[in-house]
């Protein structure tokens, strides 16, 4: 019998770099010049460019989000903003019960807004569906990040977990749901490693540090103005030692953590990113956007996104077009669910 991994389904990204650039300075002006107005119909324009130059078994997926509908939503979250901030600077007592009201509400809009997300997602000509509950969204967007700050942190994988089932394992093709099996044991497991060398560059850092200010108070009389710049530059290198020693790691362990337990009926999904490849990437990225004053930028996040979305592929169990035609056919029957929902650009 066939290995199901000899049968890959590679997801392909076929974006041009110079393509995303054009699309990019137009957003960036358009947006500048409308004060943001336009922010809304520039969204439209990337989603459309990422997913239409994304495919799976040579069928490019498709976003049918409307400008006006985000623009909706991102008009109430910043008036719900502002009015947290006028308050802040004025009347406290105020500004506490706004800022109560934020945490109750916010939970819901970012289940609206995945589900919007969802359904203006398509492939094949199918709509994704989120299933989530209101519920487990008061759960994961308010009672575990209270949660992290009473623990002191040591629950953010936790966090973390419970958010990517939600997101995941809540999202269906059509009328087939998504299955996350994603374990809570291997999302601690990378949290731990990386927060055991985190550690162990910070105090390798502390040591360098304390040595060198050390010399240098001894040296020069009056060399606390060295000293201070000393360990400024220093922080700022233990920022980008985290940055390329942890960060594209941990991202990396959780994307193959994820899609390696994720399944769509028979068919199951695998991820294969490097950390060190990523690290290289993130790195390299850093330094074309400070070489180029940020003009680098769309090249990098096409980059970026790029290598991420050609490291998932599909272990299809059987043949995938029959698999489709099934979903197509069950829709077809019941017929379609409707989203009048709103985006509040949920960055999950």
């Amino acid at each position: 019998m066939m290995d199901k991994q000899d049968n890959a389904l590679p997801v392909v990204f076929s974006g041009e770099g110079r393509d995303y650039f054009g699309i990019w300075v137009v957003n960036l002006l358009l947006t500048v010049l409308t004060l943001g107005i336009y922010s809304a119909w520039a969204k439209v324009r990337r989603m459309h460019f990422f997913y239409r130059h994304t495919s799976l078994a040579g069928v490019a997926f498709d976003y049918h989000g409307e400008p006006l509908s985000i623009l909706k939503g991102r008009t109430l979250a910043f008036l719900m903003f502002m009015a947290y901030q006028i308050s802040a600077e004025t009347q406290p007592m105020v500004a506490a019960i706004v800022l109560l009201v934020l945490m109750a509400v916010m939970p819901w809009l970012l289940h609206r807004s995945l589900c919007f997300r969802m359904h203006n997602s398509s492939y094949r000509g199918l709509r994704f569906v989120f299933r989530g509950s209101v519920r487990q969204a008061y759960v994961v967007f308010l009672g575990l990040p209270l949660l992290i700050l009473v623990s002191l942190g040591l629950a953010f994988p936790l966090w973390v977990h419970a958010l990517k089932v939600y997101q995941y394992g809540s999202s269906a093709f059509g009328r087939s749901g998504f299955h996350c099996a994603l374990s809570r044991a291997e999302i601690y497991r990378i949290y731990l490693v990386a927060g055991m060398v985190a550690i162990g560059v910070t105090v390798a850092i502390t040591l360098l540090l304390g040595l060198g200010v050390a010399e240098t108070l001894s040296v020069e009389e009056g060399a606390e103005t060295r000293a201070l710049a000393m360990v400024g530059g220093v922080a700022l290198l233990a920022g980008f030692a985290m940055m390329l020693c942890v960060a594209p790691f941990v991202a990396a362990g959780v994307q193959n953590a994820v899609w390696n337990g994720l399944s769509l009926g028979p068919h199951r999904f695998r991820s294969a990113v490097s950390g060190r490849r990523l690290a290289f990437i993130t790195l390299t990225n850093l330094l074309g956007v400070i070489l180029t004053l940020g003009l680098y930028r769309p090249f990098a996040e096409l980059r970026l996104m790029k290598y991420r979305l050609q490291s998932i592929s599909m272990l299809p169990d059987g043949d995938l077009d029959d698999f489709v035609a099934l979903i197509e056919a069950d829709v077809a029957a019941i017929g379609e669910e409707s989203a009048e929902m709103f985006d509040v650009d949920v960055g999950l």
